[in-house]
């Protein structure tokens, strides 16, 4: 077993729901494991999810593309699940952003707006970016002299993974910060976790993920470093090989192809 692969297997033991790289894997056609979660977060124990996909690119002919974490669908409404452990990553224009893009990619030629289905932009924050210490920050626009609702049927709502209660969003937060399966609440994602942190197949599919990370992070760095070659690139190109692949900042440098004489000056740096 080489170092890396021992490097990726201790990386999977330590991966939570709130890592995207494992909640995408966990997630993806997963309809139980989004039943539970947005059952806890709109209150409805009765919604039935129809389809789940992770990680779909939607382009824009005019400007920037989205990729969004998780895409699901009751067969009416559709709803967008984003994992943010940034601040910086959940900020209002961000919400425009994706809830604008949800229908771009719903509308056809012809469509009547009418038919335009109800959407939700659901953010999954680790700290309480808001800073009310509420579990659930739900957002709608509103007519300002009466505070009406003005019901475009764009929704967005900031999950506080800061709040642990006993309610059952406390304890799907519970969940969602839980390395270990035996310690969460929910059977269903347990289950999931279980499979891609304990069963042979699931751990293959992670180590391929990783692995997949990793090569794509190094030929990122290569190439900017070869056409930028700024200082600052290459501490952005480190930052992410961290945060991605939850390795040393020494192995990012050395997998950037960073000299050792230069690397003390990166580490002083990040």
């Amino acid at each position: 077993m080489d170092v890396r692969r021992k490097e990726y297997l201790e990386k999977i033991k330590q991966l939570r729901l709130m890592d995207d790289t494992f909640f995408n894997s966990c997630f993806d056609d997963n309809i139980p494991c989004m039943e539970v979660v947005l059952r806890a977060v709109l209150g409805n124990d009765r919604l039935r999810v129809t389809e789940v996909i992770t990680q779909q690119s939607v382009p824009n002919l005019y400007g920037r593309a989205v990729r969004f974490d998780a895409l699901a669908t009751d067969g009416e409404t559709i709803y967008d699940v984003e994992i943010q452990r940034s601040d910086e990553g959940a900020i209002p224009r961000r919400a425009r952003f994706n809830s604008s893009m949800i229908d771009s990619r719903e509308v056809s030629k012809g469509t009547l707006f009418p038919d335009l289905p109800e959407t939700y932009v659901i953010f999954i924050t680790e700290h309480d970016v808001w800073k009310r210490e509420k579990p659930l920050y739900k957002v709608r626009r509103t007519f300002e002299d009466t505070e009406e609702v003005f019901d475009d049927g764009a929704h967005i709502l900031y999950v506080n993974g800061e709040c642990r209660s006993e309610s059952p969003l406390g304890r799907l937060m519970h969940d969602f910060f839980c390395s270990d399966p035996n310690d969460m609440y929910s059977d269903v994602l347990a289950e999931r976790v279980r499979f891609f942190k304990e069963d042979e197949k699931g751990v293959a599919a992670m180590c391929k993920v990783m692995e997949e990370l990793y090569n794509e992070g190094v030929a990122e760095g290569t190439m900017q470093g070869e056409v930028r070659g700024a200082e600052t690139e290459r501490l952005k190109n480190i930052k992410s090989l961290i945060q991605r692949m939850g390795i040393s900042a020494e192995a990012a440098m050395d997998a950037l192809s960073i000299a050792k004489d230069e690397q003390s000056k990166y580490l002083a740096l990040l």
